[in-house]
């Protein structure tokens, strides 16, 4: 399959209340339950108390190192830290480079959960198996900005406010960083590249029958 060609990924079978404890893999989502046991912050399957909150919420830039590292303790951060992106995404961050992409997050950010109460809070940004998904929206599920909702229990920030200058700020640096951990060959202001070409029916069985 060649570089330009368009490569179908498997739809997302994980959630944010998925876990795989066995594997230190968690959900730290918090629920009505959780909050009548005083439990929030611990994973709802296992009960593991693993992030210091008080930390991950200070929002602090120069301790970022332990806020992703927190992040990636929970099943469905961890997937978007490292599930491939897909080349669609790739494409459109490159012909962006740093510059464009640093543009478009901020606006993003502002867009999708900016407002004190986003449209279709939850479902605002596509995951991994939409078409629609570009790097900006891996990052915001890896980094936890990707719903109001997500936001509140890692972020500590409520639900029902605007967000201020400084919180689309931080957000947007952790979409940043994000971007450049996992895309590091961004130019700083973008290159040409072809557009994706659909696969055709027979190459698509063609490649099915060879095993992907």
């Amino acid at each position: 399959m060649t570089q330009n060609q368009t490569i179908t990924l498997k739809p997302l079978k994980i959630s944010c209340t998925s876990s795989d404890c066995d594997n230190g893999l968690h959900c730290f989502k918090n629920s009505q339950k959780k909050k009548v046991a005083d439990q929030i912050g611990q994973c709802h399957s296992c009960g593991a108390d693993l992030v210091d909150w008080s930390r991950v919420q200070k929002r602090d830039l120069s301790d970022v190192n332990y806020t992703f590292a927190a992040l990636k303790r929970e099943l469905i951060r961890h997937y978007f830290w490292h599930v491939e992106i897909s080349q669609k995404a790739i494409n459109h961050a490159r012909r962006k480079g740093k510059s464009g992409m640093r543009d478009a997050v901020e606006k993003r950010i502002r867009k999708s959960v900016g407002s004190a109460e986003p449209a279709y809070d939850g479902r605002q940004t596509p995951g991994a198996d939409s078409d629609k998904a570009n790097a900006i929206h891996y990052a915001q599920h890896a980094t936890a900005c990707c719903c109001r909702k997500c936001i509140e229990y890692w972020h500590n920030i409520p639900l029902g406010r605007e967000l201020t200058e400084e919180e689309i700020g931080y957000f947007s640096d952790l979409v940043m960083l994000y971007i450049n951990e996992r895309l590091p060959f961004l130019t700083e202001n973008g290159e040409e590249v072809p557009r994706l070409k659909p696969l055709r029916c027979e190459e698509s069985s063609s490649t099915e029958d060879e095993g992907g």
